[in-house]
């Protein structure tokens, strides 16, 4: 094993006076906020780690001019001194059953190390301890296999350490107390019997309880937006949807994922038994900091057991404002003008995933003042908003989206919120709303806003009366956004660009950004997502393209030349904002946009 140069000398613990004095001699501390310190300090706080000490001063760093002496700053710095490499833990990236394999919990805590990667021949262990190496022969020797020490967040390892072996420790009580975890899958289309073992997991075991709690607080960590528990007839998968994209976070027994459906099954007051026909529920959840979340859940029946969906829906997003969600100043005043007339139709478009609820939802919340009754009928209702009315479809018993709205109509509202305009019906009763004096907002599956106006005259809806009721439609797309803190300046194609923002003209020269990847953002390039829109308002001149040939392109050149930003034009602004990047805004615009 290689040698390492050490940060102190000795092997012992970090000392706090003696990394001041180090921080002041790499020239990354003052002088004078060191020597102001040191009388305070002398009191010491052995349990808490030197580097946080110092993170929580809020010094300045003098090599990084304007930024703080963050604690993920401090570790960087200590690694490069140590010689060793600096390892930021990403739990998304960690393979929890492999590493909380090689030593005990107990081994571990005791010298706050915490294995991070294993394969056949190494190991690689993070610690905030540079020079203590005492049990690096040991462990080598237990393990028989080679000791590659880098250096990570102290509290990162303190908090991993406890999470990581807990639910690891969990999953493993609670797959041996049932004969070794040697349990078929349940409703498996291939059930592979194994005669003289029985027995099933308890969704109420403490230790299923444990691990679900872990799950669902980890999602919330990992800014997931759904949960995918998906059974096989080896084991059992989760993954992460994070900025719309899929993450692999656990594998576990068969066994162990089917109590875990079952418990979430059962917090979201649902049919435990029933595992043939796909069924819906909802949680709603306090957070340790207090806040709520709200979870809805979908089932459905696979080959290989239950597969369990859990959406993530967090309140704060309703009081985001539009120019949080990626409306540009003209979107904002054309859409405040659209939903403040006292009677319509308005419409949000865009395929599944492009944020139309979140759309709605914070308009909804602006528009429910104490003088106005905001009812919605929704299939599923999606988040649980005190300040609306809300009632949810119910095809068993008849409740469908046309018999809700002929309902709401009775309940004396000023504006009503229709899920998703899916059939003529449902068009009919909104229009119907719209005629008598009601604000109408609901949504379409189309692909840009002008083919919604054609949408509906196919399902059906008159000229007359379109012309009559609609407002607007407004068209929406999520794209990533570049991570901020390594985004670098790019070249791009200028024959695209062209393509992408013809026939507008953008002021000045911008900077085109690239995804390069980091610890903060996993490596991605990316962190977040943002709205692209696109606004269509029903003008005297459209209005005259409304009769039984409609024409989708012709309504949307119409659009353009009075002043409609395309999609296209919309994401090639965030473009040039450096907020995302060409090969983001063309995977989601419209395939007829015309690049």
């Amino acid at each position: 094993m290689q040698q390492q140069p050490r940060i102190l000398g000795g092997d012992r613990h970090l000392n706090l006076h003696e990394l001041i004095h180090a921080l002041v001699e790499d020239g990354r501390l003052d002088k004078k906020n060191s020597d102001e310190f040191l009388i305070p300090a002398r009191t010491g706080r052995l349990e808490i780690h030197p580097l946080v000490i110092i993170s929580q001063q809020e010094w300045d760093d003098l090599a990084r001019p304007g930024k703080k002496l963050t604690l993920e700053a401090l570790t960087q710095w200590l690694a490069e001194r140590a010689g060793l490499p600096y390892f930021r833990i990403d739990p998304l990236k960690v393979d929890v059953t492999a590493v909380t394999a090689v030593t005990s919990s107990a081994y571990a805590g005791k010298h706050r190390i915490l294995p991070v990667k294993v394969d056949q021949h190494k190991v690689v262990i993070a610690t905030a301890e540079p020079d203590i190496r005492s049990w690096e022969k040991e462990l080598a020797h237990i393990t028989g296999l080679q000791i590659e020490r880098v250096i990570a967040n102290p509290l990162d390892i303190a908090r991993y350490l406890n999470e990581f072996y807990s639910v690891s420790h969990s999953i493993r009580r609670a797959t041996s107390d049932k004969d070794d975890g040697q349990i078929p899958g349940i409703t498996n289309l291939e059930q592979l019997v194994e005669l003289g073992k029985t027995g099933s997991l308890d969704a109420n075991d403490k230790d299923v309880v444990q691990i679900v709690d872990w799950l669902l607080q980890y999602a919330f960590d990992q800014r997931a937006s759904d949960i995918h528990m998906e059974p096989r007839r080896e084991k059992g998968y989760i993954r992460f949807r994070i900025d719309g994209v899929m993450h692999q976070v656990y594998d576990m027994p068969t066994p162990v994922m089917t109590a875990l459906s079952s418990r979430i099954k059962v917090l979201g007051r649902m049919d435990v038994v029933e595992k043939r026909r796909p069924q819906d529920g909802r949680i709603k959840t306090l957070l340790p900091e207090g806040g709520e979340i709200e979870l809805r859940l979908s089932t459905m029946p696979t080959a290989f057991g239950e597969k369990l969906v859990l959406r993530i829906f967090n309140p704060d997003v309703l009081v985001k404002d539009f120019t949080a969600l990626g409306f540009s100043a003209k979107d904002i005043t054309g859409w405040n003008q659209m939903v403040n007339q006292p009677n319509g139709i308005i419409l949000v478009t865009g395929p599944t995933g492009s944020g139309k609820t979140t759309t709605l939802y914070s308009t909804l919340k602006q528009l429910a003042q104490p003088e106005v009754n905001v009812c919605t009928v929704e299939d599923p209702i999606e988040m649980v908003e005190p300040a609306f009315n809300q009632m949810q479809v119910q095809h068993n018993i008849g409740l469908d989206f046309a018999s809700g709205v002929r309902t709401l109509l009775r309940q004396d509202p000023d504006i009503i919120m229709v899920g998703e305009i899916r059939d003529k019906e449902t068009a009919e009763m909104a229009i119907q709303a719209a005629l008598t004096g009601h604000l109408v907002l609901s949504t379409l599956h189309t692909n840009d806003a002008s083919s919604a106006v054609t949408r509906l005259r196919e399902i059906g809806v008159p000229a007359y009366l379109i012309n009559a009721t609609l407002l607007g439609v407004l068209a929406q797309r999520l794209v990533r956004t570049l991570c901020p803190h390594c985004k670098q300046p790019a070249e791009v194609d200028p024959d695209l660009w062209q393509a992408l923002t013809r026939p507008w003209k953008l002021s000045g020269e911008p900077t085109f950004y690239a995804p390069v990847g980091c610890d903060e953002c996993r490596n991605t390039g990316y962190m977040g997502r943002i709205g692209l829109y696109e606004m269509l308002r029903m003008t005297p001149a459209i209005r005259s393209q409304l009769g039984p040939d409609s024409d989708a392109a012709e309504i949307r050149r119409i659009a353009v030349n009075e002043g409609m930003v395309q999609l296209r034009i919309s994401g090639a602004h965030k473009i040039a904002q450096g907020l995302t990047t060409m090969e983001e805004v063309l995977n989601v615009v419209p395939p007829d946009s015309e690049i």
